[in-house]
């Protein structure tokens, strides 16, 4: 089952590594352009946000509404760091320290936010880490000497990679698709780990998990502080991305956006999120144009709605059910 995931992944893979190419021969270069780095390098990059909550549902047994506000926090920590960043907070940084620090934040709040919500489950857990993020979100909404406030902190264009423009799609597109892939990848070699069968087996049954002699909260907490890591990478991506953060990128709108793209992929395996990031993406962004420009958000609303009441496990457990149907087995 294991190297069928990894045949399945590896294929994926393969094909959005040649993807633009695929968009050129089809579309004319600036609209190649435009699917390469506002669809699909958009969609991979809040892809990796989502996949921080999916790896905590999937193994974990816990849904997190705090993934956005970390990876916020790396967003906010690259932008008052870094050299150039539009107004200077601290700046004097290059990217080469300021994307390691920003990440290093990330997983540190990640690992606060497991500090706090470790003796939570279900509804609890949900409520307290949505009131954390929302509470950073107030915090960073109406300081104005560290975080610019309302405006937030703008011209984080990222660095040049050998030679080569960050702002250039195709530049972004594989910088992100293989940041992608190694998280990716690595979360699935994180899960056949002990600490990963450990993580697990406190999903299933924590009192037996705890009677073999494993610490529980200590597991539960780290099992945040890699999701804070992953969130960390998709956020520095995205304020690179956006050029800039603001209050607004981790807002309950922000937030709601993250657990809609997990559950449109499905909960059941870290690949969802990606599934339904791209999707999202997609409806997002044209969404106005199919439907209606002033209600946008309904078509959007729709999809959702459909998608979970045809399938709640949903696109992963539909293309399950679908290939049985087919004669074929069950999904891993």
């Amino acid at each position: 089952m294991h190297s069928r995931v990894l045949l399945w992944s590896a294929l994926g893979l393969a094909l959005l590594l040649v993807m633009p190419w695929l968009l050129l021969q089809a579309l004319p270069q600036n609209q190649a352009q435009f699917w390469t780095a506002n669809i699909l390098g958009r969609g991979i990059v809040f892809g990796i946000i989502a996949m921080s909550l999916t790896f905590l549902a999937t193994y974990g047994g816990f849904i997190s509404l705090a993934q956005m506000m970390v990876a916020g926090v790396a967003g906010y920590t690259l932008a008052i760091f870094v050299d150039g960043a539009v107004p200077r907070i601290a700046g004097g940084l290059g990217y080469g320290l300021a994307i390691p620090l920003a990440i290093l934040a990330a997983t540190v709040m990640g690992l606060i936010v497991g500090a706090i919500a470790v003796r939570t489950r279900d509804i609890y857990l949900l409520m307290i880490t949505l009131a954390l993020a929302m509470g950073i979100f107030r915090f960073i909404e109406t300081n104005i000497a560290w975080f610019n406030g309302y405006e937030g902190i703008r011209n984080v264009v990222g660095p040049d990679v050998f030679g080569f423009d960050f702002r250039n799609a195709y530049v972004f597109y594989y910088i992100a698709l293989g940041t992608a892939g190694a998280l990716y990848f690595g979360v699935l070699y994180l899960v056949r780990t002990p600490f990963g069968l450990v993580l697990q087996g406190i999903r299933d049954n924590p009192r037996r998990v705890a009677a073999l002699g494993y610490a529980v909260g200590p597991h539960r907490i780290a099992a945040f502080g890699v999701a804070g890591f992953i969130a960390g990478c998709g956020g520095v991506l995205a304020t690179i991305y956006n050029i800039g953060i603001s209050p607004g990128s981790i807002g309950l709108g922000a937030t709601v956006n993250v657990l809609i793209m997990s559950v449109i992929g499905g909960l059941g395996h870290p690949i969802g999120a990606f599934v339904g990031s791209l999707v999202f993406t997609f409806f997002d962004t044209f969404s106005a144009s199919i439907y209606d420009r002033e209600r946008f958000n309904t078509l959007i609303g729709v999809v959702f709605l459909v998608i979970v009441l045809l399938s709640p496990d949903g696109l992963l457990g539909a293309g399950a059910r679908l290939r049985k149907m087919l004669g074929g087995r069950d999904a891993p």
